[in-house]
């Protein structure tokens, strides 16, 4: 009997991450793998030690869904701290399953048929399918010249009546820019007297460098109001396979979202959210992580100093871009795929997430790699 299932792709378009994609290649030809964004060293005992202590104590039930109480207090508690913005722990904080579900629902809650949603580019790769998904409309705009800087009038000019959202991430991935307070304030000043919100993915917000200042959406009155804050633990302890993030928005937006979190997930890691609480009550355990970051990067960049790359230093997260026009004219894809074929390492190309696959001869490098890792990698750098 001949199968007459016949349905149409709601993502058409969508092909395999870039991130799997590459790491399949590195694990196919046991290649160094500096492309996707993991730590290849463990996370802080006391944090695991924490995680079975809770599992002993008991905690291996549903938790709130909107999260425990106790680590919605410490993440208040924190921002408030850091931007001296309070959010309310039990209207407006939300744990979810990692940051993505955190940026999912967020989208999901307000983006409707025909909505638009201005992304700014290259972008983390689930903003546009989750949009889609929605039936919304994604915006692009390309970000300028190699350090990807915001043109504040293209953005103005985008807006319509049908924009709903606007999503910015900061620090940046890939490129390892940041917003400066200005941008942030340029921005605020366009949002004014709209219905706009504003969608901030800051995942690697405690990985800032050279003495920069994280300027979270949350830090800005009139701004804040309007946004909607995602963040990671897995990003910041050195743990992405434990899947936990959270985001903070004002009540009014955070209740929609709850009710999208609640029908996706419903709730989180019940032992993993006790053992955050108890960590975050050390501000030591996320405060130092810029000194320990930026050593990694500052070993990187030395080490391969004497290559043939060039490169602006990353100003936060743990990515470093890498030009290698002086190398070759080949496109960064078949570089990229060629590099980890015939000399053993992966990276990620940058023009996957540029408009148009707008090509800048750059390759994504994650540095957040034990020191004998990021040897080998320069040693193979620095023969090309």
């Amino acid at each position: 009997m001949p199968n007459r299932l016949k349905h149409d792709s709601k993502l058409p378009g969508n092909k395999t991450s870039i991130f799997s994609v590459m790491s399949k290649m590195a694990n196919d030809h046991n290649a160094i793998n500096l492309s996707q964004g993991f730590p290849n060293f463990e996370t802080d005992q006391k944090l695991k030690d924490l995680v079975s202590k809770a599992m002993n104590d008991g905690y291996n039930q549903y938790p709130p869904d909107s999260g425990v109480q106790e680590l919605r207090e410490q993440i208040s508690l924190k921002i408030k701290s850091l931007y001296g913005k309070h959010y309310d722990e039990n209207s407006e904080v939300t744990v979810t399953s990692g940051a993505t579900e955190a940026l999912y629902t967020a989208i999901t809650a307000f983006v409707k048929k025909d909505d638009e949603v201005i992304v700014l580019k290259p972008a983390y790769d689930t903003y546009e399918p989750t949009i889609m998904l929605s039936g919304g409309k994604p915006i692009q705009i390309q970000l300028k010249g190699e350090n990807y800087k915001v043109d504040w009038n293209e953005v103005k000019s985008a807006i319509t009546s049908r924009t709903k959202m606007i999503i910015i991430n900061t620090p940046h991935n890939p490129s390892g820019t940041i917003l400066t307070e200005e941008d942030m304030l340029q921005l605020q000043d366009i949002l004014s007297d709209t219905n706009i919100i504003l969608l901030s993915d800051e995942v690697y917000e405690h990985l800032i460098f050279d003495k920069e200042q994280h300027h979270s959406a949350s830090k800005f009155p009139e701004l804040s109001e309007r946004s909607i804050v995602c963040a990671s633990f897995g990003k910041t302890f050195h743990n992405t396979g434990w899947k936990t993030g959270y985001c903070v928005a004002p009540e009014k937006l955070m209740k929609e979202i709850r009710k999208i979190h609640e029908v996706t997930v419903f709730s989180v890691n019940h032992p993993m959210q006790r053992a955050y609480a108890e960590y975050l009550k050390n501000p030591d355990n996320y405060l130092e992580l810029s000194k320990f970051y930026q050593t990694k990067r500052d070993l990187f960049l030395n080490l391969i100093k004497d290559s043939k790359f060039t490169y602006t230093p990353s100003r936060g997260t743990y990515y470093q871009l890498l030009n290698f026009s002086e190398i070759t004219d080949e496109k960064d894809v078949i570089f990229a795929e060629r590099l980890v074929k015939e000399n053993g390492l992966a990276s990620i190309p940058v023009s996957v997430f540029n408009i148009n696959n707008k090509d800048n001869k750059q390759l994504r490098f994650c540095f957040a790699k034990t020191d004998d890792t990021l040897e080998k990698a320069a040693e193979i750098l620095c023969k090309l």
